[in-house]
This record gives structure tokens, C-alpha cells and sequence, in this order.
């Protein structure tokens, strides 16, 4: 797919919680094709420490209105600079890039996506596309505490929203392959983003149902396009740039099951 460098002007910036802010950006353009899975790398101006661009998930896509949503975990000077940022500002990004989630083969598919703390992120955009395409939608959104799961009514707008605390303070409490919703429910397709070892029990379990599972890696991926070499990961065909060759890669491509 085709890049594009662009100057998004931010229409609204919503603070979530202590840690996590929303941008809704837009455009005088009509924004471009991006399908879920994709990321964007954020220039960060008005940070003197930060030099790089931020890989950030596409949150989520409405060209309706053309926006474009950015979900932000404040965890150091270049976040929390993007999660200052005002209404009416630019913000300079390179998308689409990577690769993206795939669709299931039959339209009765029963599917689940996983995500666990910011690893929620892609899977918003991700159920209202496979929403707007006829598939029954299942979320499973894990978190430390409920003031850590956010945006629970927008995801609610696209199918059925499970969740799991570790304290128990909304939802079912341990962790996402814990859930009940997990037990005896036989899915064909299983797509998650999170932390690493969430996503590896979650494989594990996709493993042992025999469904086909997708995982979004969070490697650095300081330039996005697969010449700083940061973002490495070794798969069953070699070693690989996340930021081109993925984010997303099906579970046989990784020696997790190894």
C-alpha cells in the first residue's frame, strides 16, 4: 500500500485516564486507505529528548467524519508530549504501515480479539471492520484495574465485550485466558495485542482448539519502514523487521509453539 506523509490537524484531545489520552485527528484531504492491524510513526514536536518518530496502532477510522483516532500510553517525554497536545495543532505522521489483521474465510466464523492494557488499541478499528462486514464480534479487554479499561462503550458497539481485571474491580477477576468466555467456546479465529507473555498464553490456547490466531507485536519500531533494524524478531522463516514484515503474524510463523 501506498505511504503517505501528512500533516493531521488534531480536532479533539481526550484525556482517558492518568495514563492514557485520546487524539482525533483529520484532515482537509480525505485520509487515505488504512486497514486495521496498521500502525502509524508519529513525529514528535516540542520534546527535546525525543528524536524519533512513535509507532502508535491505528485506534480506530471513520471516514464518515475523516477522522483518525490515536490511542496514547503516557510513558515517557514523547508521549506525554503527544498527550499535550491542543486542539488545532499538527501533527506530522507516516502511514499506513505494516501489514494488517486477515479476514476469515466464512462469514459464521466465530471470533474473538484479545487485548490487554494499550493492546486494545488496534482492536477497536479491527471489530468495526469486521463488524461492518457481517461477522459477529467478540472483544475480550484485559486490565489491571477499572479504571485501566477504556472505552468500553465503543467497543460495545460492535459486538460483545468481555472483561477481565487482575483485582477483580470490574468484570471477572485474573487474567484474559482466565475468562469464562474462553471455556468450552470453540473459536475459529482468535486476533490479539498485548503484552508479550498475554499474547503467548493466548496462542497457547489457540493452539490447543486448533483456531487460527493472529498476534500484533509491540517491538521498537523507531522508523517504520525496515532500515533501522530495530525491530527484529526471529521467526520460522528467519529473522524479520516487525514494522515491514508485520506487526501482524499468525502464530505458525513464530517459535512460540516450538
Amino acid at each position: 500500500m501506498k505511504k503517505f506523509i501528512l500533516d493531521l490537524i488534531v480536532k479533539e484531545n481526550i484525556t482517558l485516564s492518568y495514563q492514557y489520552s485520546l487524539l482525533k485527528l483529520t484532515s482537509d484531504e480525505k485520509l487515505p486507505e488504512i486497514l486495521p492491524g496498521q500502525f502509524a510513526e508519529v513525529r514528535v514536536d516540542g520534546s527535546t529528548t525525543t528524536f524519533l518518530r512513535r509507532p502508535i496502532s491505528i485506534h480506530y477510522v471513520d471516514y464518515e467524519t475523516n477522522e483518525l483516532w490515536l490511542l496514547i500510553q503516557i510513558i515517557g517525554d514523547g508521549t506525554k508530549r503527544m498527550a499535550e497536545i491542543k486542539s488545532g495543532e499538527t501533527m506530522n505522521i507516516i502511514l499506513p504501515l505494516g501489514n494488517s489483521f486477515s479476514e476469515p474465510d466464512k462469514k459464521d466464523a466465530k471470533i474473538i480479539l484479545i487485548g490487554g492494557g494499550c493492546g486494545v488499541a488496534p482492536l477497536l478499528f479491527l471489530g468495526s471492520y469486521f463488524k461492518n462486514k457481517g461477522f459477529e464480534v467478540n472483544f475480550l479487554l484485559g486490565a489491571r484495574s477499572a479504571a485501566d479499561i477504556l472505552q468500553k462503550s465503543e467497543y460495545e458497539r460492535y459486538g460483545k465485550v468481555h472483561i477481565t481485571t487482575e483485582d477483580g474491580s470490574m468484570g471477572e477477576k485474573g487474567f484474559v485466558t482466565q475468562h469464562t468466555a474462553l471455556k468450552g467456546s470453540n473459536f475459529d479465529y482468535i486476533y490479539t495485542c498485548g503484552p508479550t507473555p498475554m499474547m503467548k498464553a493466548v496462542a497457547s490456547y489457540a493452539a490447543k482448539i486448533k483456531a487460527v490466531c493472529e498476534v500484533s507485536l509491540e517491538n521498537t519500531m523507531a522508523c517504520g519502514i525496515g532500515a533501522c533494524l530495530c525491530c527484529v524478531t526471529d521467526t520460522t522463516e528467519g529473522h524479520v523487521c516487525v514494522c515491514t514484515e508485520g506487526p501482524v503474524f499468525n502464530i505458525t510463523k513464530l517459535k512460540w509453539q516450538i
